[in-house]
Order: C-alpha cells, then structure tokens, then sequence
C-alpha cells in the first residue's frame, strides 16, 4: 500500500468518525432538550416550590463594558428564597470595587457583601479569593460563577430546582427526575453557557467571533455527547457551580483546588467521586467575550485545549475526530479529488451546520450562529489545529503570565 493510499484510507476512518459523532452530537442534543422540557413541566406540576437559601460567590477582578450588567442580572432573581451575593477582590484597591458599591446604591434591598480576600493561598488567585468569601457565606447552598456571567431573571430558580431530584423525595423538579434517573443525591448542579460578542463595530473582531463560535457549536455539543455517552455530566462548567455544603464537605472543599487550573471541572470530579449525582441544569447563561486579537485568541485556545487534555486524558485523544470538515477536506486532496470523497464532504458539511443549528440555535438559543455559520470550516480548521499543538507543550498563558500546566496544576515559570 503507497503512501497516498495509506493517507486516504486513514483520512477517511477520521472523516466517517467525525460524521458517527456529530450524529451522537444530534441525538444527544435532542435527549437533552426533552429532558430539559419534561423538567419544566414536572416544576411547574409541583405546588411545593424548592427554593433554599443560597449565597452567589463572585470573585473580581477588573472592570470591563459588560460587567455592570451581569452584575445587575443576579441582583434581579426572582426567587422565593433568600439569597446573598458575596463580591471577593485580593485589594480594596480594585476597580471592580467602584462597580460593587454602584451596584449596592442600585438595589439597597439585595444582600451584597464586599470581602476582602488578602491571603494567596495557592497559584490560582481566584480559587485563593473564593476559599476566603467560602468563610463568610452564610447559606447551606453555594453557587459559584465567573464575575462576566449575565444570567436570566429565573436562572437561580431553575438551577437550585434541580437539586430537587434526590432519592426518597418524589420530587420531579430536577434534570434527573425528569428522566426517570434513580442514584445518588444531587450534589452539584451546573449549566450551559454561550458567548456573547460585541454586536458591531471594532470589538466584533474576527478571533472573537470564532471563539463565541466554538463554545456554541464546538464546545457545548461535546458537553451534551459526554452527557449521554456517561450516563450523566461528571464534570463542572465554570458559568455555573451550584453546591450543597453538605457535597462541598464531602469532596474535600475548595482549598485541594488551589492550584488547579480548572477547577471548576476538577470540583466536579471530586463530588462525582464523592457519591453525589451532577446536573446539567438546561438554562442558558452569557459570558463575554473579549474582542480577541490573533494573540488573545491564540493563548486562550490553547490554555482550554491543554487543560481539557489534561483533565479528560483519554477523551481528549478522541477529541480529534470530531474536527471532521478539515478530515473531509484533506480526504478530497488525498483522494484525487474523487467523486465519492465530495460526496463525504457534503455528508460531513451538512451534520456539522445541523449539529451547530441544533445546539447552538435549539438548545442555547444563540443568534449569533446564524451570523458566523459561515465561518464554521474556519473555526473546526483552528480547532484541529489546537488539538494537535496542544501536545506539544505544558506551558499555558493565563491573565498575561505564563505557567507550566502538570497533571491539572499550574506553575509559574
């Protein structure tokens, strides 16, 4: 067998790979959503609301153009509990702080708390600021997310809900009620996210498009794959970290991720390994994306990639396939152009834009999909290209530093 045939042969089993997943990325979507809906039926069914007291930690640092109206999002729950929200800064000397105290004059009737966090407990400075407000939160139930995150008028609602579908209650409120799922008790609830770019002018820059672009139709369908293929989420996603302290406790606390580079799924982990269930809560937050240049696109493409090698290890390794426009593309080179090969990429084209369509569109609701729909080759080539640098080094940049990234945990070099 030459080489070339060796080329097309192989590119072939990853073009036909990449199509097997991206009609599970389908089929997974659609498990998710009707499950999702037969939630909200059960919730609305039950006449006893779940609504426990919850603090919201969110660690600060900066200012940026959107962050005064995620902040006001949270302060606008409409929930029938109580609730707090705990702001943490490493200095008073933070501009976030200005925001805070705005924030305070707008909504007098919201618990909001200022906590100084001046100790530096490990190499990520936000779990270090999160281990301090930890201290001082007074509810049974902890809610952990990004300080960019805009959340529906309903979203705590929805997300403590969930921690409704424990064995022995009967309660059908959460994901796993609703699906007629039996286990462990819920012990940590997350949820899916999109990217918000700007809407025109200079900040609508070509890598933030792609990068919003990936998360909608990259990144949230394998979340939903490894749902279904796993029989649950098993991980965290850092726009939403919903805890019981009772789970929390039992996993070990926040201080063992301290150095961790993403600790929202290593938290996951370790209440997953702790006995308690995760959910994968089906309502939609935003987080902001930056008008990326070629650079800031470049780092945080590959600190994700490096870091998702080194929590799902094996998965990762699998996660090459998935890129199946380029597989398809140099299928057509490798093959001479045959007439068979176009009709795989015509096959692989229209599953991956049904695949974007359907979670970007159907399960997220991001209109912006529609907008860079076309930039979808683009993004799955970018995307294949990470993949395989990814393994050529450990160093990630992180706020404008550079770490050694091993086994998770970061180092500064």
């Amino acid at each position: 067998m030459g080489i070339a045939t060796s080329v097309e042969a192989v590119t072939t089993l990853l073009t036909v790979g990449g199509l097997v997943y991206m009609l599970l990325a389908l089929w997974s979507a659609r498990d998710f959503e009707h499950a999702w809906r037969r939630s909200l039926r059960a919730a609305a069914a039950d006449s006893a609301a779940f609504a426990p007291d919850v603090t919201i930690l969110k660690p600060m640092k900066g200012v940026d153009s959107r962050l005064h109206a995620g902040l006001v999002s949270h302060c606008r729950q409409q929930y029938a509990g109580n609730f707090e929200i705990l702001f943490g800064v490493s200095s008073l000397d933070d501009p976030a702080v200005a925001e805070i105290e705005r924030l305070r004059a707008e909504f007098p009737d919201c618990a909001i708390r200022l906590i100084e966090c001046p100790e530096r407990l490990g190499t990520s400075g936000k779990v270090s600021n999160l281990i301090q407000m930890l201290r001082q939160a007074s509810y049974p139930y902890i809610l952990i997310n990004d300080s960019d995150i805009r959340v529906p008028p309903n979203y705590l609602a929805r997300v403590m809900a969930c921690f409704r579908a424990t064995v022995g209650t009967g309660a059908a409120a959460g994901m796993g009620a609703a699906a007629g799922i039996k286990g462990p008790k819920v012990g940590m609830v997350t949820a899916p996210y999109l990217g918000r770019t700007a809407a025109d002018g200079n900040a609508l820059t070509l890598w933030a498009r792609l990068e919003a672009l990936g998360i909608s139709t990259d990144f949230m369908p394998g979340v939903l794959t490894a749902r279904k293929l796993e029989g649950g989420i098993r991980f965290g996603l850092g726009s939403t970290l919903a805890v019981s302290r009772e789970a929390l406790t039992a996993s070990g606390g926040l201080e063992p991720l301290a150095d961790y580079l993403a600790d929202d799924y290593e938290l996951g982990v370790r209440i997953r390994r702790a006995g308690y269930r995760i959910e994968l809560c089906g309502e939609t937050v935003e987080t902001t994306v930056p008008a990326y240049d070629f650079r800031g696109f470049w780092d945080h493409q590959l600190r994700w990639a490096r870091s998702t090698r080194d929590s799902r290890r094996w998965g990762y390794v699998g996660l090459g396939i998935t890129y199946c426009i380029p597989w398809a593309a140099l299928n057509c080179i490798a093959s001479g152009f045959a007439l068979w090969s176009f009709t795989l990429l015509s096959l692989v084209l229209l599953a991956r834009v049904s695949v974007a369509l359907s979670v970007g569109v159907g399960v997220l609701r991001d209109g912006q999909v529609l907008r860079d729909l076309w930039l979808l080759p683009l993004r799955d080539c970018f995307g294949l290209v990470f993949w395989v640098w990814s393994f050529a080094s450990h160093t990630v940049v992180w706020r404008g530093e550079e770490f050694e990234l091993t086994n998770g945990r970061i180092a500064r070099i």
